[in-house]
Formats: C-alpha cells, structure tokens, sequence
C-alpha cells in the first residue's frame, strides 16, 4: 500500500519568525511517519534555518522550486545541488503558478525534474487543468500531455522518486474542492494510466500521486477515500499550524484505497 504523503505549500507567505514558530509548534505532534509522510514547502531564504530545526523530527522541509543548472551566472535563482546539500528531499516543479506567472514550459520544467533528479531530490511534478471539464474540452488531455512532457527522458529507476501532484488550478485557492472527490479520483487515475502507458504497471501502482486544490476538513477524508488518491498538496489550507494538524490527522487515519 501506498504510503499518504501530506505537502503543504507556504508559497510567499510568512516571515522566518513566523516560520520557525510554525514549526516548533507542529513538528512535536504529527503522527507517527509509518502512518504518514508530512513536509511543508517553504520559501528558500527559510530552508536551512527549518532544515536544522527539525533534523531530529518526523517533519521534512521541502523546496518550492529549483532552476536546471546546478551552478552558473542565473541571478535570483536556486541551486539543486545547493539543495540536496542543505538536507533537502522534496521540491516541487511545475506548479500552475510558475506556469502562469513566470511562464514556465513544459520543456522548462522538464529540465528541473532532470537537475533535480540527477541532484538526488525528489520531483514533486504538478500538473494542470485550466478549466472545469464541463466548461471546455481537451483539458484533460493537457493535463495528461503536461505529464508526458515532464518524464520525457525519465528513466525507470529514476521514476522510483517522482510524485506527481494533479491540481486544476480552477480550484486552488478558491476555498473549495471544486473538483468532487471522484472528479479528483479520475484526474488521478488518469495520470496513473499514463504512467502505466509510459513506463508499466509496476511503476504505476508504486508511484504517489496527490491531489491539489482547495483541500480542507470538509472534503478530505472523502478524498482520501479514493482508490488513487495517495495524499495531499496543501495551500492556503496549511498556513495555519493549528488546521494543517488536523488534515495531517484526518489523513494519517485513512484507510485510503490503495492495495498497491
């Protein structure tokens, strides 16, 4: 069975004081890891400072991005190789928002899962939907074309450390799903097939897939439910340390529906 994985994602929000007592209040009470994987993706100027505060804690730090090079004259931009050497494990590519806002390709985040794969990180690949299906067509097409595009040369091993995350971005940060939890279920599960399609069945049963997109107390047990659901990509919702426990909680006691 797969193993839930719970990300949240800060974005820019909070100041490293506000960071660090964020932490300390939460990385003393998840549950055990053998229930569930917990990481917070945090802006890079906090990464070493949590790094080391939670060395000793079932709680891992994330990155939120990297660039494709792992040195070189890139102003502004962060090392993979700086990364893994900083104790980091997880980073997450491909995010709509760096789409959308600072126009990122599919070739582009291609690139990243590459330096960060061949950095030793693990991808957190996220993959997009525009629009409601019942609003356009093709989008799910897209979406499955995003995941073609961003394993292109991905090799079989290396696939054992890649996560992708399916987040329509019409529902992040709308304060709801959206997405029923059985619209959420089929977005999975098609990334899955592609995956199979890809590489093979193996592969596509071992690797996790979550799901993005207003997540909260209301939908996620529902969410978890789901036979391809294998955890969760937290925005807005695990800002405040007091609820991201609670949706750690309601996680950890899922059954999930995975007999992988």
């Amino acid at each position: 069975m797969r193993k839930p994985l719970v990300v949240g994602n800060w974005k820019m929000y909070k100041t490293i004081t506000e960071a660090v007592d964020y932490v300390d209040q939460i990385k003393g009470a998840l549950p055990t890891p053998e229930k569930v994987e917990v990481e917070i993706a945090v802006p890079t100027l906090f990464l070493q400072s949590l790094v080391e505060r939670t060395a000793t804690s079932p709680l891992k730090i994330a990155a939120e991005n990297c660039f494709y090079h792992d040195e070189g004259a890139f102003t502004g931009e962060t090392s993979p190789v700086a990364l893994r050497q900083l104790g980091v494990k997880h980073v997450i590519l491909g995010h709509s928002e760096r789409r959308r806002l600072f126009y990122e390709t599919d070739e582009v985040v291609n690139q990243k899962v590459h330096a960060a794969l061949n950095a030793g990180i693990c991808p957190i690949l996220c993959v997009d939907e525009t629009m409601k299906r019942g609003q356009s067509h093709g989008q799910v097409a897209w979406m499955v074309s995003q995941v073609i595009a961003g394993l292109k040369g991905v090799n079989e091993d290396e696939m054992a450390r890649v996560t992708i995350a399916y987040e329509p971005s019409w529902a992040i940060g709308s304060g709801k799903v959206a997405a029923t939890p059985s619209e959420a279920n089929e977005g999975c599960y098609l990334i899955r097939q592609t995956i199979a399609a890809l590489y093979n069945d193996q592969i596509a049963n071992r690797i996790r897939v979550l799901y993005g997109g207003s997540v909260n107390e209301t939908n996620l047990v529902d969410l978890m439910a789901r036979s391809d659901i294998d955890g969760v990509l937290i925005g807005r919702a695990s800002l405040d340390p007091t609820n991201f426990l609670k949706l750690v909680s309601i996680v950890s006691a899922s059954e999930g529906g995975s007999d992988a």
